[in-house]
């Protein structure tokens, strides 16, 4: 029983993951709402519901983290629907998880962590995967909007390195989402000209903030320290193909060659990496 629970937890955390994708894009492709505006309300909804989360199962109300990490989450979430302007589900998914994985496996490199030949090769495959989907052709996407979605990759890749140490990660969490409020708001102000939310955006904010924002992080956070720290990070490479086939099914968005292509070679490439040093463990 206890197996299956943390089976259908984990899948609901990485569900919820690949649901950011899906409503970001769905909200700023289906309705009217603007990047700055999903961006402040996905922020403000998950701030009230990790809060709450916290009220509702701990004792002790202790709202923690740091501002500096709320920053990183800030410039997260605001590149993040920024580059969902321009483009897919697919495409924005694994643009953000290839460049979450490399930024922490480039911080183990600047640790002095040694390279050896696979993780050298899935380093490569991975770097190359990034190019051949950015390379200029018909089916590549907005330069732009890449360039948004791999910074959001890598501020998510920073605050998952703070935030490692945690030892109340759902409280750290919320304190996060809440300093990270103040800097939506600033954003807001900065591009109020362009300003605009009608009710299925805000739906649609809410619910990326609060439940697939919210209620993820929290559930995945509650089955992390049951799960080894390689295996979190392998099984985390499934999520751009949850948002692709979310994409595929519920928001007709075409699955070219180049997306498929790229995403063998970037999956592939970091599981060489993390599959390496999970089959060094053991032998140690």
């Amino acid at each position: 029983m206890f197996k299956l629970r943390l089976f259908l937890l984990t899948s609901f955390s990485l569900i919820a993951f690949a649901a950011n994708s899906l409503l970001c894009r769905f909200a700023l492709k289906g309705t009217e709402i603007d990047a700055s505006s999903f961006t402040s309300i996905r922020l403000f909804s998950g701030a009230i519901t990790l809060w709450l989360l916290v009220c509702i199962t701990q004792r002790q109300t202790i709202i923690s983290g740091n501002w500096k990490s709320a920053f990183a989450l800030f410039v997260y979430a605001a590149c993040f629907s920024f580059a969902y302007v321009g483009l897919t589900a697919a495409t924005g998914a694994l643009l953000l998880f290839g460049a979450v994985q490399i930024t922490m496996i480039g911080f183990g490199i600047w640790k002095g962590e040694r390279l050896d030949f696979k993780k050298f090769f899935g380093i490569i495959l991975a770097f190359g995967g990034l190019v051949y989907l950015l390379l200029p052709g018909i089916s590549s996407p907005s330069l732009f909007s890449s360039v948004f979605m791999m910074i959001a990759g890598l501020a998510w890749g920073i605050y998952s390195l703070r935030g490692g140490g945690s030892k109340n990660p759902t409280a750290t969490t919320a304190g996060n989402f809440i300093k990270a409020v103040p800097f939506s708001i600033i954003l807001n102000i900065v591009t109020f000209e362009k300003i605009n939310i009608d009710s299925y955006g805000f739906m649609f904010a809410v619910s990326s903030g609060a439940l697939a924002s919210g209620v993820g992080y929290a559930v995945w956070y509650s089955v992390l320290p049951f799960l080894k720290s390689t295996k979190a990070s392998v099984i985390q490479l499934i999520v751009p193909v949850i948002a692709s086939l979310g994409g595929v099914i519920l928001i007709a968005e075409p699955l070219t060659l180049r997306i498929i292509v790229s995403s063998v070679l970037i999956l592939f490439g970091i599981a060489l990496v993390f599959f390496d040093r999970f089959q060094s463990t053991l032998k140690s």
